[in-house]
């Protein structure tokens, strides 16, 4: 009940008037009022006896057999009575059948629920199964030792990546998911200037491009982020660095589709000979180079010029005109690649050392894994790398980014500058092994330093025992959920490859249990009512209606993983089914669909001792005419 004591209240329907919109109530705040304008008093409506249903949470996708299975109860804290657990195996004539029942283990209180745990690692035999506890009863997931091999993380490299694509048009056999975009990139931001969405060109453009002129060579590679179409530099940078890492870990010669970068082209489900993760690190790379290019510097970010564009919702080729800029044109004068239509995107720059450092990284990442099949684009990669690491900056700043920097450069280079670099902060790695270990880790041995290696390994034991306890009574799903904003998805899909690297490294010290924690908890054994999996498209029950660039529609990109559950302060974990709460559904680029794509090849990996097998890469069939069966 919302009552109020200083006018009329008014209740709006805003969805006649935006896309995003939906009921508002308000008040008008009278003439000359500077204080008490608006005095409203809100009651809630309490059912008294209420209590809330309980929900379990399980894997929407399952489990391997060799993994430990832990259903999750959640439950109303007045909750007292002790039912058991049921885990029911769905047989393949119809039915099902109860395969094992037992009381839960009490965990605790978590935010304003109470929960408790059923241990059932001890069924391993494959099938499809559900977990009961009363008249709940979970989506059915499957036991296999394949769970993670097919239908999990190829939506990734299949969908999302390739619909993300900017300057390309992305065809799925009949379908368009947008045409070719943003080909009249970008013009040279105002200075002084505080644009929207987080952008600001200080007094300098920090090039030789005066503000309004055009920089060339930044029309090409780049990922819209996500729901969003501009092209924010960690995020290109940060989505090279952990394809190319999944690429190097999981041998990923999978090929599903066709990349065309000089037609601007991209086909879905259709397979053209090449690696689809290569493939997309150089369309990520591309853009990165870009700006190197033209700029001699990294950029800060390409973003739309005006409100307008930045909100429309479709075909992001229809944002701009694709032609460059020409303020001599009239604004209905056109050529070629001229108009006089001041559309185009502004691309800006900044001092900031830690993006400085991302980039750097996924130029050295990158260098490594295209030398191959790109060896020209190999070197320039390298070589900016490099250029850009000696640029003048204090490496006083951003020292966990440039240790993840000299990391990639002494393993793609050898170069002893890089060696040298680490091995000068062996006090501070040691100090901040929990922030930056994970990075050095993967590379101690090869630094040939036995003290620091043995004084590393002692330090990541210290801190896995600390965050074990922490774990065990922060929460009782088993990874560190503190959201701010957005839902902890992101950052818990972070810190499970993390935990991946880690346990590459000092497997006897670090186990494998808070990365695959971190994976069923994006698969749906999360906090909240909703127990979707963020994976769009993946499991059971998945997040079908996101904040994507499609969002408009209602629907979803297959492969895309949502920011998940938000806190609602002080404890109400909320997950709601509306596309247009970007705290919630909102997709991103700089690892989120990656990294989870990571965590499930690494889950297959450890949990069955080795990578899958990939099919082998062969040139598709000559090229003909698709014929309407």
């Amino acid at each position: 009940l919302i009552e109020s004591k200083t006018g009329d209240l008014q209740l709006l329907d805003a969805r006649s008037k935006r896309n995003n919109g939906w009921f508002v109530v308000r008040s008008l705040v009278a003439a000359g009022a500077t204080k008490g304008a608006i005095d409203w008093v809100i009651t809630p409506h309490a059912i008294p006896g209420w209590k809330y249903q309980p929900v379990v949470h399980v894997s929407q996708i399952g489990y391997h057999p060799a993994q430990k299975k832990l259903a999750i109860v959640e439950l109303d804290r007045d909750d007292t009575s002790a039912d058991p657990v049921r885990v029911l195996r769905i047989e393949p004539t119809g039915g099902t059948r109860e395969v094992l029942s037992a009381r839960p283990t009490p965990w605790g209180d978590f935010l304003r629920y109470k929960y408790t745990q059923l241990d059932f690692s001890r069924i391993e035999q494959p099938g499809m199964y559900q977990v009961a506890f009363r008249d709940t009863v979970s989506q059915p997931f499957r036991i296999a030792p394949d769970v993670y091999q097919r239908g999990v993380w190829q939506p990734v490299l299949e969908y999302f990546l390739p619909v993300q694509m900017c300057h390309m048009r992305v065809e799925q056999q009949y379908r368009v998911w947008h045409g070719a975009c943003h080909l009249d990139d970008a013009r040279m931001s105002p200075t002084n200037h505080n644009h929207f969405d987080g952008y600001a060109q200080g007094p300098s453009t920090l090039t030789k491009y005066a503000p309004g002129e055009t920089v060339p060579s930044l029309d090409r590679g780049g990922w819209h982020d996500a729901g969003d179409a501009d092209l924010r530099i960690e995020s290109q940078a940060d989505e090279v660095s952990i394809l190319a890492s999944a690429y190097e870990s999981f041998h990923l010669d999978y090929d599903d589709t066709c990349i065309d970068e000089h037609e601007r082209r991209t086909r879905i489900h259709v397979p053209d000979g090449k690696a689809d993760a290569l493939q997309q690190v150089e369309h990520g790379i591309l853009t990165i180079l870009g700006g190197y290019r033209s700029m001699g510097r990294v950029y800060r970010g390409i973003q739309e010029a005006t409100l307008e564009q930045y909100v429309l919702l479709g075909d992001p080729s229809n944002a701009t005109d694709n032609l460059h800029f020409n303020p001599s044109m009239k604004a209905d004068q056109r050529s070629g690649t001229e108009s006089g239509k001041p559309d185009d995107r502004w691309v800006f720059t900044e001092q900031n050392p830690s993006r400085e450092y991302k980039a750097i990284a996924a130029l050295a990442a990158a260098g490594r894994v295209l030398k191959a099949t790109s060896p020209e684009l190999a070197r320039e990669c390298i070589a900016a790398a490099e250029a850009l690491w000696r640029a003048d900056r204090d490496p006083k700043t951003a020292v966990d980014g440039r240790m993840v920097a000299a990391a990639q450069l002494w393993k793609t280079t050898g170069g002893e500058t890089y060696r040298k670099e680490i091995l000068d902060a062996r006090a501070y790695i040691v100090a901040n092994s929990s922030k930056i270990a994970w990075a050095i880790a993967p590379i101690a041995t090869s630094l040939h330093d036995d003290a620091f290696t043995r004084d590393l390994r002692e330090a990541v034991r210290r801190d896995f025992s600390a965050m074990e306890k922490k774990q065990s009574t922060d929460s009782p799903f088993g990874v560190p959920y503190t959201p701010y904003i957005w839902g902890a998805g992101w950052d818990i899909q972070k810190f499970g490859v993390q935990q991946f690297y880690l346990h590459q490294a000092f497997p006897d010290i670090v186990t494998a249990d808070y990365m695959l924690n971190a994976l069923n908890f994006i698969l749906g054994v999360h906090p909240g009512s909703n127990t979707a999996s963020f994976a769009s498209g993946i499991g059971s029950r998945s997040t079908t209606i996101a904040y994507g660039f499609n969002r408009a529609d209602s629907t979803y990109i297959p492969g895309g993983v949502a920011s998940g559950t938000a806190l609602i302060r002080p404890d109400f974990p909320e997950l709601k089914e509306f596309g247009f709460l970007w705290q919630q559904m909102e997709y991103v680029l700089g690892g989120g669909s990656s990294n989870f794509m990571f965590l499930t090849l690494a889950a297959d990996q450890v949990l069955n001792g080795h990578s899958q097998a990939f099919p082998p890469l062969t040139p598709p069939p000559a090229n003909q005419p698709y014929r309407k069966p």
